[in-house]
């Protein structure tokens, strides 16, 4: 958990761009509790792509393993996870994948956002992944 405290910035901005992602598509539900409970999930989805991207191997350029793992991401745990529970729920199978591409669109922002504010490895505080903060 070191590693979230040495990136808020980073993360507090990918948390910044999903809501805004969020409000271009479901603005009249995002009130009160639910605005709390879905910037708080959203903080916590770009927590873990921070993570993610920490750890991730570096055999490729930055952008590739930034904007693949956000993607391999989604279609490994989000897009199966999501798609049978609403599936379960009777939603249609267009409207699961619809709602599984909002996700998509959030975690490649966020990835693409904490790429360019740039990553603190915490064992190496000196060393930034992406590009370096100011």
């Amino acid at each position: 958990m070191n590693y979230i405290i040495s990136n808020i910035i980073p993360i507090g901005a990918a948390t910044f761009a999903g809501v805004i992602i969020l409000f271009a598509g479901f603005r009249s539900r995002l009130r009160g509790a639910i605005l709390a409970a879905a910037t708080l999930a959203l903080f916590w989805l770009a927590a873990i792509l921070a993570g993610a991207l920490i750890l991730a191997p570096v055999n490729a350029s930055p952008w590739t393993v930034a904007l693949g793992s956000a993607f391999i991401i989604w279609i490994g745990f989000v897009l199966p996870a999501l798609s049978i529970a609403l599936s379960l729920r009777g939603h249609p199978w267009l409207i699961s994948l619809a709602d599984a591409t909002w996700w998509l669109a959030i975690m490649l922002t966020q990835s693409a956002v904490m790429h360019s504010v740039g990553l603190v490895k915490p064992s190496l505080a000196s060393e930034t992944i992406g590009s370096p903060r100011p």
